[in-house]
């Protein structure tokens, strides 16, 4: 750690940077940041910066909001970001109390906690996301939102020579990989605006860190470009939301633990335990993965979003999906969760997907039977035949899961925990009590 701190500290000054900018997150995944000089960085690294946690979602209460943010030098990056100029650094911070101690609220802290109980099984969490989100001609404004328009009129794979969004991906990745954040495949997807970049894997803490970079990045390169960048989960009801789908793997050392040259898929015992593990909690971490009232427009049957609780070999209408084995990569063997949509905690994320994993190795249990047939077509008699439940269908039947959950309350820690459902209750009762557009269209010309 020493060793980064002094690189961070030479190259600020070789580079003759003039503000340091260090991130965290709230519990709900928005990015807070505070600006330092140079010169109070080695007190930065030794002590922390201090704030009022209690003016931070979910962080403290009044009378407990001292807190210290202490930059990690290892996420240390110059910043190319619209009206930074060159002389700009960011670093993400880890929370601490008064004491030194971790603050049991911090996203990240949840995160090294599980990625540590899973080194202590011998194993390393690669994550690998593929980011899918809207490109909208402009920013919406309060009380015009009716008037919201995609970018484009653009479908899958889609290229035209005079495609703006291929000039907004080829700006935006440019920016990222000056960041130090692998790209590894961009493209147009199938509703008109959508946009997909897919992420390089790496370790679940390097990823999340990625993650809350890309959004910022995509919202900065598009107001660059007069448009606006919006991850929420399904803006138009006759188009596809936008997920996150994404393959994850363990390694023990250099070798991927999910790979087995024996197996008719080349999937581990390991593998299999952590996809039983990964279906049996599914609708206890669904709170996490989809944290939004939008995300569940997107988890319905008959999209490119998973509905059901189920697995199988390279079938898309599947909760998680085994992706086609490549020929002699066998630490290219993963698994693909397919729920996630790109607007959750990524922090929070990781560290539940890889608890439930876990706690199926652990266990030791057993994967059911996978679905190979398009589940969405199945009638409800042929999915109970089949063992195949459903994902909750709305955020407050992801609440009532996830308050059941010890698996989902022992990740998070009793302070995250209870923070996060109270939020979450409170957005289910205001949106239970809004008279929405629908019902002024359908009933009141006629009731």
């Amino acid at each position: 750690m020493e060793k980064q701190q002094e690189f961070v500290l030479r190259t600020i000054e070789e580079r003759d940077i003039r503000f340091v900018r260090l991130w965290f997150t709230d519990v709900l995944g928005s990015l807070k940041s505070v600006a330092v000089a140079p010169a109070e960085l080695e007190g930065a690294f030794a002590e922390g910066i201090g704030f009022d946690g209690s003016a931070i979602e979910g962080f403290a209460r009044v009378h407990e909001s001292d807190m210290l943010a202490k930059p990690d030098p290892a996420t240390f990056q110059v910043l190319p970001l619209r009206g930074e100029s060159p002389g700009t650094g960011r670093m993400f911070c880890d929370i601490v109390m008064p004491d030194g101690s971790p603050s049991p609220a911090d996203p990240r802290w949840v995160l090294r906690k599980a990625l540590s109980r899973a080194a202590e099984a011998g194993f390393t969490f690669y994550t690998h996301p593929e980011v899918e989100f809207f490109l909208l001609k402009e920013r919406p404004e309060p009380g015009a939102i009716t008037s919201v328009q995609p970018v484009d009129a653009g479908g899958y794979f889609d290229l035209t020579p005079y495609d703006v969004t291929n000039d907004f991906r080829r700006t935006a990745i440019t920016m990222l990989e000056r960041m130090g954040i692998s790209v590894e495949f961009s493209h147009h997807e199938v509703a008109p605006g959508q946009q997909e970049i897919d992420l390089r894997y790496a370790d679940a803490l390097t990823t999340a860190d990625n993650l809350m970079t890309f959004r910022l990045v995509m919202k900065e390169v598009s107001i660059e470009q007069g448009l606006y960048a919006t991850f929420m989960p399904k803006p138009f009801t006759d188009e596809p939301g936008s997920g996150m789908h994404t393959h994850l793997s363990l390694f023990e050392g250099d070798r991927n633990a999910f790979h087995d040259p024996t197996d008719e898929m080349h999937l581990s015992k390991v593998g299999r335990s952590f996809i039983a593990g990964l279906l049996r909690h599914s609708g206890e971490i669904t709170a996490v993965t989809n944290q939004w009232v939008n995300s569940y427009k997107r988890l319905v049957a008959g999209g490119e979003a998973p509905a059901f609780v189920c697995w199988g070999h390279n079938n898309r209408s599947a909760l998680v999906r085994i992706p086609m084995y490549k020929p002699n990569k066998p630490n290219a063997t993963r698994v693909e969760l397919r729920s996630p949509d790109s607007a959750c905690n990524p922090y929070l994320l990781f560290a539940v997907v890889l608890a439930a994993g876990m706690r199926g190795i652990e266990h030791s249990y057993e994967l059911p039977a996978g679905a190979e047939d398009d589940v969405w077509s199945l009638t409800a008699e042929q999915r109970a035949d089949l063992g195949i439940s459903a994902l909750p269908g709305s955020l407050h039947e992801a609440i009532l899961a996830m308050e059941r959950s010890e698996l989902v309350a022992e990740t998070l820690g009793e302070h995250v925990f209870e923070f996060f459902l109270r939020n979450k209750r409170a957005e289910w009762v205001e949106y239970r009590r809004r008279v929405t557009q629908y019902e002024l269209e359908r009933y009141l010309p006629i009731l």
